[in-house]
């Protein structure tokens, strides 16, 4: 049941993302080229998969537990971007892979670059519950510290 609960979020993240967001207004927020993702992206690696690269739990795979929702929505991201780049799914098991698709995804859908709504959302999805996504948020950020 968790498992289920678990890919209906992460399917709610990518699908429910309005391309509406791309246009609030960022005052004060880091462009996505400053900004610093390491500790945010090795502290979910940690929680999600042990730093596990083969890790696979129905079909999130990876060291990040991406799914193939999320590998379609960054190759539109990508599309929309005027890019030629493309992921396929194998590229889940990279870890290099992996962190630029968290990265792309937090360009296009964190404009605001929030910490917060960044690792709610990787667990629970863009309208995410915080009391749903709490105990993960705090996995997390406790990893961070």
């Amino acid at each position: 049941m968790k498992r289920v609960i678990r890919i209906v979020c992460l399917t709610l993240f990518v699908c429910a993302f309005v391309p509406t967001a791309v246009l609030a207004g960022n005052k004060g927020a880091k462009k996505s080229s400053q900004m610093n993702w390491n500790p945010v992206i090795e502290a979910i690696i940690q929680v999600e998969s042990e730093g596990n690269r083969f890790a696979k739990s129905g079909n999130q795979v990876g060291a990040m537990q991406i799914t193939p929702v999320l590998v379609k929505e960054c190759n539109r991201i990508l599309e929309l971007r005027d890019s030629k780049k493309r992921y396929s799914l194998a590229d889940r098991y990279n870890v290099a892979k992996s962190k630029e698709m968290f990265l792309l995804i937090q360009s296009f859908h964190n404009v605001e670059n929030s910490i917060e709504f960044a690792i709610r959302s990787w667990n629970g999805g863009v309208n995410y519950s915080k009391k749903a996504t709490q105990r993960y948020y705090e996995k997390v950020k406790k990893l961070m510290n």
